[in-house]
């Protein structure tokens, strides 16, 4: 098994198969009518038959729905566990996760105190000094119901309850675990991987089940446990038109590649981490997240590497969003967005615009990846360099020697090209002898058509131009005016440019790139006195 070198080589020849999946989902489970102050008067009125804007009504609502939580957690004889300050939920769930043997069910309830917005009920004065009461929004910590549940679709799962009105919800899933257990049930092989697949039978086949998970399935779940677990509100409400709704807080988009050996890992993040500290930078993180970042963009942006234990990772971040890629498990290359708010990317936060988000996410993850690999072993500008500089062999064997770029010949016809291109019947042997000669400080008639043949022959299998059909004209294609540009550029502002500043003997007047190479000559030559290398 051949050892990667650069990050090319793992992206390209050392990953055993790539799954796109949603990952972790946090979901805001409301009632949209009950958000606002007026909402909840008209709560009041119409459902408690309340004629006074006070919350006091409310308190046998709360009670009733406590009381509910507890009778469950009694009759389904499930724990009811009261979360300690700092205490890792996920490590508790995962606890009573190990011991569950069925497919669906409630592994326990929890009870912790956090903040969440309330509505309490504040006394005002009017203009003739009257007290009256008014609802106000507040930010109090009260109690949450956390169930941790297990769904024959979803998997391990939780909703968390305020205690309070108006009964807010979170709802958390996983997407990976749906694809798990949806790949079970139709009978695709594979290995789990912790949060994903270390193997699979047919990876085809499992992509498109990733790909099918939508707003109508995690709708399904919340209407589903919402029929099972303690619901503060009554069928009579939700016919009144006051059902939850969902929202999406949070979701991260992930792309797991499966990888041959440990060592691809560890190369990959040592070429990213050595090399791609930048890549946070506004006009760099702009192009993978496909947005447009001026100085007067809020949020912040930025590149950082976090290691837990000797294991690195990469994160990234736009706005209120990032993107993390690590090395799971010393097994796979993983790389997640997070999107925290839709409304960085113009989209809604409802559930529906899933499928949009969906595509900012995996396509964010593919730009990073294809921004590393170019960065680090740019294998597709190699392959275009070499296809114009290095000789060609036709069908027939005959040789067509390349085209070195440095070449005074070349550099004529390829700005010759660029002229060309402008043309819209495109341009004869006479066209490009008129053209090239010039640029050669020769006259026209000091060429003779066989030597620009030679020279549309080269250029025409080298693919930069190509014949008209029946003609004996010739049009540049688009590649050949991409590298063209980029070939004339390239020599006549960086390297003869760059070269003229430093061989000058004489400057007209000093330069950054002279300052530079004089500075490392000067520390190099100090470096081998100091080691005691000169004779």
């Amino acid at each position: 098994m051949t050892l990667p070198r650069t990050v090319a080589d793992v992206l390209a020849d050392h990953v055993v198969f790539e799954v796109e999946s949603i990952d972790r989902m946090y979901l805001n489970v409301y009632v949209p009518q009950l958000q606002r102050e007026l909402g909840l008067i008209g709560y009041l009125r119409r459902r408690l038959g309340c004629s006074v804007n006070s919350t006091a009504p409310l308190a046998g609502v709360t009670e009733a729905f406590n009381g509910a939580v507890r009778r469950f957690a009694a009759e389904q004889q499930v724990p009811l566990i009261d979360f300690v300050k700092g205490q890792r939920k996920d490590d508790v769930m995962h606890e009573h996760l190990a011991r569950f043997t069925g497919t669906e069910g409630v592994l326990f309830v929890g009870r912790a105190q956090e903040k969440a917005r309330v509505f309490r009920t504040e006394r005002r004065r009017n203009t003739d000094g009257k007290a009256y009461p008014w609802i106000v929004s507040r930010t109090a910590v009260i109690n949450h119901w956390y169930f941790y549940c297990v769904d024959d679709d979803f998997g391990p799962f939780f909703c968390k309850y305020v205690s309070y009105f108006p009964y807010n919800a979170k709802l958390c899933i996983n997407g990976n675990e749906w694809a798990k257990r949806q790949a079970a049930k139709v009978g695709i092989r594979f290995t789990a991987l912790d949060n994903g697949f270390a193997s699979c039978g047919d990876v085809p086949a499992l992509q498109a089940l990733c790909d099918s998970l939508g707003p109508e399935h995690i709708e399904a779940l919340q209407r589903k446990w919402q029929a099972i677990l303690p619901c503060p509100f009554t069928g009579e409400d939700r016919a009144a038109g006051y059902g939850y709704d969902i929202s999406i807080l949070q979701a991260e988009f992930s792309l797991t590649q499966m990888l041959d050996q440990p060592v691809s890992g560890r190369v990959f993040f040592e070429q990213v981490i050595r090399d791609n500290l930048d890549i946070g930078r506004p006009d760099h993180v702009g192009l993978i997240f496909d947005r447009r970042v001026r100085k007067d963009t809020p949020g912040q942006f930025r590149t950082r590497v976090i290691t837990a234990g000797v294991t690195p990772s990469v994160h990234v971040d736009y706005k209120n969003n990032k993107i993390k890629q690590y090395h799971k498990l010393g097994r796979a290359l993983r790389t997640e967005t997070t999107i925290n708010d839709t409304r960085d990317f113009g989209i809604g936060k409802r559930l529906h615009n899933l499928p949009a988000l969906r595509k900012v996410g995996f396509t964010a993850n593919r730009r990073l990846l294809r921004t590393q690999r170019l960065s680090h072993d740019p294998t597709d500008g190699a392959a275009a360099l070499a296809a114009v500089t290095e000789p060609v062999t036709t069908a027939t064997g005959q040789r067509i020697p390349g085209m070195g770029f440095t070449n005074p010949r070349v550099q004529a016809l390829l700005t010759a090209l660029c002229v060309f291109r402008l043309l819209p019947r495109g341009f004869t042997n006479r066209d490009l002898r008129e053209h090239l000669a010039p640029l050669l400080g020769k006259l026209p008639e000091a060429m003779t058509s066989g030597q620009v043949t030679y020279d549309l022959r080269r250029l025409r299998h080298h693919g930069l131009i190509e014949r008209i059909p029946k003609t004996h004209r010739y049009q540049v294609t688009d590649t050949g005016l991409r590298h063209a540009l980029f070939l004339t550029r390239a020599h006549n502002r960086v390297l003869r440019t760059g070269l003229a500043e430093l061989t000058d003997p004489n400057p007209p007047a000093s330069s950054k790139l002279r300052a530079a190479d004089r500075a490392y000559q000067a520390a190099l030559d100090d470096l081998i006195r100091t080691a005691g290398l000169v004779a």
